[in-house]
């Protein structure tokens, strides 16, 4: 049952937004918003399994069947610090149900325990499981909210430097892919993201990576995006990385990498995590199922 927007927007900045200060204790946050997220409804018929891929503790959400000969794997957003697949259940099973088959979601190592590159290494190691696993690379479909969209990108540029298939489609929720903290939307939106507080990434940075953001993998917006997959990228207008998601769609349209686009006005960060409750957020998962499945289903 969908709840009025403004309702959505008081829970996320009553509920959540608190949850992902750093100000709170880390176990605290993480065990928090995976009860957020449990306490969210999932599509009726979806199927959960728990297994792993690569060594990576994994779980799968799934519709019901019998599905397409693609898949997807998600990788959750959280500021690489937070988040799971628990917290974001709701997302997933939504994106399960509008790609048509399961979505992998796998635990990756997070930080500050586990700093840059463990997340990354870990992300890898799922996606040549599934490849094992006799899924070819054009019918996955890579995708990722916030940290976690900065991460598919990762993979995705590491994926292509050692030389490795590419997957048939990216879709990024919200991405961060920005770690320098300079964009002009973390002023100007900071009152109207109700997720979201900018005084917050710098230290996520700090923790994620620790020797800096050298790395070509943490640097996306100056990586070659030129023939790469179809990238699908959803953000909020109202979110403080808005920014972020209008420069990688820029680059990458200007890269000639075919792009889709949907800025959604008065929505905040990773604003389909609330599938199920949120009309809207159930709206933006749908056309960005559709896409994922057209891309790798064919």
């Amino acid at each position: 049952m969908h709840l009025p927007t403004a309702v959505n927007r008081l829970a996320t900045r009553a509920l959540v937004a608190p949850l992902l200060s750093s100000t709170l204790p880390l176990p605290f946050r993480r065990r928090g918003l995976d009860l957020v997220g449990a306490g969210l409804p999932l599509p009726r018929g979806t199927r959960r399994a728990r297994g792993e891929l690569g060594g990576v503790p994994t779980e799968v959400l799934a519709p019901p069947g019998p599905f397409g000969p693609h898949r997807v794997l998600y990788l959750h957003g959280g500021g690489y610090l937070v988040g799971s697949s628990a917290s974001h259940r709701p997302l997933l099973a939504g994106l399960a149900h509008a790609t048509g088959t399961p979505v992998h979601a796998p635990a990756y190592r997070l930080a500050p325990e586990h700093p840059f590159p463990a997340g990354l290494d870990d992300a890898l190691a799922a996606w040549r499981a599934l490849r094992a696993a006799g899924h070819p690379a054009r019918r996955i479909a890579l995708a990722g909210d916030s940290a976690g969209g900065g991460l598919a990108l990762a993979l995705l540029l590491r994926l292509r430097a050692e030389g490795e298939d590419l997957p048939g489609a990216i879709g990024l929720i919200s991405p961060w892919v920005d770690l320098s903290c300079t964009a002009d939307a973390l002023s100007r939106n900071a009152a109207s993201d109700a997720m979201l507080d900018p005084a917050w990434l710098a230290a996520a940075v700090a923790d994620y990576a620790p020797d800096g953001t050298g790395a070509p993998e943490l640097r996306p917006l100056d990586a070659d995006l030129s023939g790469l997959p179809p990238l699908h990228v959803v953000a909020g207008a109202d979110e403080v990385l808005v920014d972020d998601a209008d420069a990688l769609v820029e680059r990458a349209r200007a890269a000639g990498t075919p792009v889709s686009y949907h800025r959604a006005e008065g929505m905040w960060h990773a604003f389909p995590t609330l599938a199920g409750s949120l009309a809207e957020a159930d709206d933006a998962l749908r056309a960005l199922g559709l896409a994922l499945r057209a891309a790798c289903a064919r």
